[in-house]
């Protein structure tokens, strides 16, 4: 019998061996070379190694049985490089028969390992991090088994809060910070929910001691694990009851999600099989936590992705129950805090005060995180991909957000804290002015009527409807919708959705862009394919006419929701007329079904196209005469028409919404349209300015569509301007050859009184 065959003793044998060496007197780096002893024997092995990261993404040889004992603490490898540097870099575990083989194999002639054959290797993580590397070698062409594979794995994760413990290493030096750490330091983000906000810093997430790894009794830790995910499921369905939630909209279908995931059999599966190989319910969950966490981080779904965060908080909240560690909401916190996060998952946030919590800063997160979703529904401002946020900032910190213009301001100054009171009141000042404006009519002083509109995409967005004084909503993106859920909606999913925003709309008009992916918005559910230029690329309307059964069930449940009530769709990213008749035509399809299974239809119902890419500006006459209205899409039209990655931050400012070449254009389209008598609007950040909204009420746009809080500046400046001075103007600037025409206009505003 081979040696990688023999009967070697189960995990709980040579856990309680460990368990041993480390009670033993001694210093970490006496006990960290018995270890190695011990899991060599164990395991038949000729060589044990352990490998700490050290600061530089270093990984130092530590201990070794087998190697040269002169090697230990000279031997250094860089994260990605030879074997050992391959298992930090991608923080999996390698097996491998012929080691020397593998294209990153490196030898190192002081530590005497060109005799080895075999070598078996997996990382040593904590709180998702790989602190170290621990390697089995045989001079043999060994196979090894799968349960020697999860062994090892088990006795990685007891190392880890050996080398946490910072006995052997500062801790300090997995998570190095930048900087001075007591000096203001100023970071950039993302924006994930709008707003500015001042507070003190709380770290989310305190770390959890487990104090016993090694089980006595697996029975007991069985009994142990239920009983508290018994506990686990009913705060969930606290959480789901509270007002706040209870009343719906997208914020709930992600805890609905997530509750799901609390009775999910598969992790808990693989929590009991580590209780079974002799680990602790706790230190069960954590091995579960660090390798589920792994092997979803990696993956390119984005669906899978969004679960780490609902899997490191219910585990999170597991390991609480099991420590007996007080519920989140019992901690202690200061009355105006920020919460910062690596990552945090939805019901995290609802277990801090909602009438302390000021903003939350992550160092992840995307607009279309779970979290963030929760958090726009409650008004809480969100700063997302802070890099090295948890590095830079210490509980008690003083912090400010400013989402609105994507930065962190950490331990500011006096003048810069006195400089932000200044600018906070001034906005609750304007604000309140804002809102005074809410009910008045958006009228130039030549009484020029302009209608202004709100985007949406989510049903708490429709709260800010009456509060913003939005005539209606302009762009109802419905890919969010889409976005949230782990499977496609069905019919009726979508037609609740849609009745429901509709409801709230009280009567003002929606226009329902339809479903809008690829690019930069995934489907989680839906297999995209890797393209090299993704934004010119299968997405939007090219997307769902070739799957045309995701967009005739899209138009099916917007007729259900419409039925008594006008019904506008509009189709994105149109680039040729047959586009346009072939998603029209689609329409007409779903209507007449309608009326033969005698459903009740919509009042009316009218078909509009966005135009965002160039090509279609010079099909208008063709296309007028199709369409009940236009909306312009000014984010993607600028990128198009100046073949410009909006994403690329070297071209940010290369090119200017105010630029000639953009208002020219924009003018022949509102021409065009005019002499058509068809509805034209825009949607996009032009329209959220003040000053480029002037200039589009210049060139002769009367209906905007924008975020719900650039509606009161917007209108601000409206009732503030004489359209009739403005539009000879604009007129003027169309062909002069200026990069931008932002200085004059910003000139024209102050000397004609223009809020602005």
């Amino acid at each position: 019998m081979s040696v990688g065959a023999q009967a070697i003793p189960g995990p709980r044998r040579l856990l309680r061996r460990l368990r041993d060496v480390m009670a033993a007197p001694g210093t970490a780096q006496s006990r960290l070379n018995q270890v190695v002893l011990v899991i060599a024997a164990d395991m038949v092995a000729e060589v044990c190694s352990i490998y700490v990261r050290r600061a530089g993404d270093v990984l130092e040889l530590f201990a070794t049985e087998g190697l040269n004992p002169e090697a230990v603490h000279k031997t250094r490898l860089r994260v990605g490089e030879g074997l050992v540097g391959h298992v930090a870099a991608q923080a999996t575990a390698l097996s491998l028969s012929d080691a020397q083989s593998h294209p990153d194999f490196a030898y190192r002639p002081e530590t005497g390992e060109e005799v080895y054959h075999s070598l078996m290797g997996v990382p040593i993580l904590r709180s998702g991090r790989v602190v170290g590397v621990l390697v089995v070698q045989n001079r043999t062409r060994r196979n090894y088994t799968e349960e020697e594979l999860e062994a090892l794995q088990t006795v990685a994760m007891v190392l880890a809060e050996l080398i946490g413990a910072g006995d052997l290493v500062n801790p300090s030096e997995f998570y190095e910070a930048e900087g001075n750490a007591t000096l203001p330091q100023r970071a950039e983000g993302v924006r994930l929910a709008d707003g500015v906000a001042m507070g003190v810093a709380v770290l989310h997430r305190q770390a959890i001691e487990i104090r016993q790894l090694v089980a006595e009794d697996p029975e007991v830790e069985a009994r142990r694990l239920s009983d508290a995910l018994d506990l686990l499921r009913a705060q969930v369905d606290r959480m789901l009851a509270r007002p706040d939630i209870a009343s719906g909209g997208e914020h709930r279908e992600v805890l609905e999600t997530y509750r799901m995931f609390a009775h999910d059999r598969g992790w808990i599966s693989k929590i009991n099989d580590a209780i079974r190989n002799g680990l602790t319910a706790e230190a069960s969950v954590k091995r579960v936590l660090d390798d589920m966490r792994v092997r979803l981080n990696a993956a390119s779904d984005p669906y899978l992705r969004e679960r780490v965060l609902d899997l490191e908080d219910l585990a999170g909240r597991l390991l609480g129950l099991l420590t007996g560690g007080p519920e989140p909401a019992a901690r202690e916190l200061p009355d105006d805090m920020v919460v910062i996060a690596r990552a945090m998952g939805p019901a995290e946030l609802l277990d801090y005060d909602r009438t302390k919590l000021r903003a939350l800063v992550l160092e992840e997160g995307s607009a279309t995180a779970h979290v963030a979703i929760v958090a726009r529904a409650l008004d809480i401002p969100v700063l997302g991909r802070v890099d090295g946020a948890l590095a830079k900032i210490a509980a008690g910190d003083p912090v400010i957000v400013d989402a609105d213009n994507n930065q962190l301001i950490i331990r500011p100054g006096e003048d810069v804290v006195e400089a932000v009171q200044l600018t906070l009141a001034a906005r609750a000042e304007r604000k309140a002015a804002f809102a005074a404006l809410r009910h008045m009519p958006s009228i130039t002083r030549d009484d020029v009527r302009v209608n202004l509109l709100m985007n949406a995409g989510l049903l708490a967005d429709m709260t800010m409807l009456g509060e913003s004084g939005a005539e209606g909503i302009g762009l109802y993106r419905t890919e969010l919708f889409f976005m949230v859920r782990s499977q496609i909606p069905d019919v009726e999913a979508q037609a609740d959705l849609y009745a429901r925003v509709l409801d709230q709309s009280s009567e003002r008009p929606v226009y329902f862009r339809t479903l809008d992916v690829g690019s930069d918005k995934q489907l989680p559910y839906f297999n995209h394919r890797p393209e090299e230029n993704p934004a010119m690329g299968w997405r939007s309307l090219r997307l769902t006419l070739d799957r045309p059964v995701m967009l005739r069930r899209q138009v099916r449940a917007l007729l259900m929701a419409s039925a008594g009530r006008q019904l506008n769709i509009m189709f994105p990213m149109v680039a040729e007329v047959a586009e346009f008749d072939a998603a029209r035509k689609l329409v007409n399809m779903e209507v007449a079904r309608a009326r033969r299974l005698r459903q009740r239809l919509p009042s009316q119902v009218r078909v509009g196209t966005m135009l965002e890419v160039p090509a279609l500006a010079w099909q208008l006459p063709a296309l007028l005469d199709r369409v009940d209205f236009v909306s312009v899409g000014s984010n993607d039209l600028l990128q198009f028409l100046f073949a410009c990655d909006r994403g690329n931050p070297e071209l940010s400012d290369r090119y200017d919404l105010l630029s000639p070449a953009v208002l020219a254009f924009l003018s022949h389209l509102v021409d065009a349209c005019a002499r058509a008598d068809v509805e034209l609007s825009l949607c996009g950040e032009m329209a959220s300015r003040p000053l480029e909204a002037m200039a589009l009420i210049g060139l002769g746009f009367r209906r905007m569509s924008m975020p719900a809080g650039a509606i009161g500046p917007v209108k601000a400046m409206v009732r503030s301007l004489d359209r009739g001075q403005l539009s000879s103007y604009m007129r003027s600037l169309l062909n002069v050859p200026d990069h931008s025409v932002r200085d004059r206009l910003l000139a024209y505003a102050h000397d004609h009184g223009i809020a602005i």
